[in-house]
Order: structure tokens, then C-alpha cells, then sequence
């Protein structure tokens, strides 16, 4: 499944601060059973928006590591905070068949 979220990066902060405060929490997070990768990108023509993606086995593996994770994530992510606005996108599984042109 697909974790996805929008970032909007606030006046007086850059998105270079923000994705090292991403950094450092993904590699804690990924370490969870089930954590697939994360990924972070620029919107285009609007560089203080960013889209941030993280995989997952499953719902239920997302899930566990939110109910019972490292104090330490808490704390960076809470470091995070005054610098932009997180507004969650959406849980998206995995789609049972993928059609594509040639």
C-alpha cells in the first residue's frame, strides 16, 4: 500500500530543511516490518510543495509501526513542524491489475 501526504513548506523555511527532518525520521521508520521505502518529491513550478510517498506491505504493517514506534520519531517529526503544513492525501492499495499501453 501507498502512504501519501502533501508538504507545503511555510515562508522564512526551505524544503532542504524539511527533507533532512525526513530523512532522519524514514530511516527510523523504515526499519519497521513491513516499511517498503519512502520517497519525496518537488511539485513542478511550485518548489515549496512537496509530495511525500511511503510504501508499505500492508495497511495493517503502517499501522503497527504508528501504534508502537521509537519516541525518537515523535521528536523529529515534532522538529518538522513550525517549518510547514502537512495535509494527508491518502491510503492507496496496491491495484489488483495494472493496465498499460505498449
Amino acid at each position: 500500500m501507498k502512504y501519501l501526504f502533501e508538504v507545503r513548506i511555510k515562508d522564512g523555511y526551505t524544503a532542504e530543511e524539511y527533507a533532512e527532518a525526513w530523512v532522519r525520521a524514514s530511516e527510523l521508520i523504515q526499519q519497521a516490518p513491513g516499511a517498503r521505502g519512502t520517497e519525496l518529491h518537488r511539485k513542478i513550478g511550485d518548489p515549496d510543495t512537496l509530495i511525500a510517498i511511503a510504501r508499505w506491505d500492508s495497511k495493517a504493517s503502517r499501522d503497527a509501526m504508528e501504534a508502537e514506534h521509537p519516541p525518537t520519531i515523535d521528536a523529529i517529526i515534532k522538529s518538522a513542524a513550525p517549518c510547514c503544513e502537512i495535509s494527508v492525501i491518502g491510503e492507496f492499495e496496491e491495484p489488483d491489475w495494472v493496465v498499460m499501453p505498449e
